[in-house]
């Protein structure tokens, strides 16, 4: 039972490694962490409710997870091979069309969400 717990414990560990290396190395990481900041900052400032918060950390999670995504496909490319290679240039496209997809679907639902506070607090 000890060598389990201590297992997973390890595992929590090399999350963490993998975070920590994501902000450390990839700069749209750094953006998606500032953008993240701001909604919890204005969830906070509105005052959301419970469902509005449980939409935002949805879209912050599903955003940083596929940069994570991303990120460990481009780095699994660039080791396979850094020589122009056509079919690992759609690999990444690809991989970063998805980040993109997530990261403006994320965006069209915090407006969703924040507009009608917005507005209501200029009027």
């Amino acid at each position: 039972m000890m060598k389990w717990l201590q297992s997973r414990i390890r595992s929590f560990g090399y999350a963490f490694e993998g975070i920590l290396s994501l902000f450390k190395s990839e700069p749209n990481a750094k953006i998606h962490l500032g953008a993240a900041i701001l909604v919890v900052l204005l969830g906070i400032y509105f005052k959301v409710n419970s469902y509005e918060w449980c939409i935002l950390i949805l879209c912050i999670s599903m955003v940083f997870s596929a940069e994570m995504i991303n990120t460990s496909i481009e780095s699994l490319c660039d080791f396979y091979s850094t020589e122009k290679n056509q079919q690992i240039k759609k690999v990444k496209d690809i991989a970063a069309g998805a980040v993109f997809i997530t990261a403006l679907s994320a965006v069209v639902a915090g407006l969703i969400i924040f507009w009608p506070y917005i507005r209501h607090y200029m009027l």
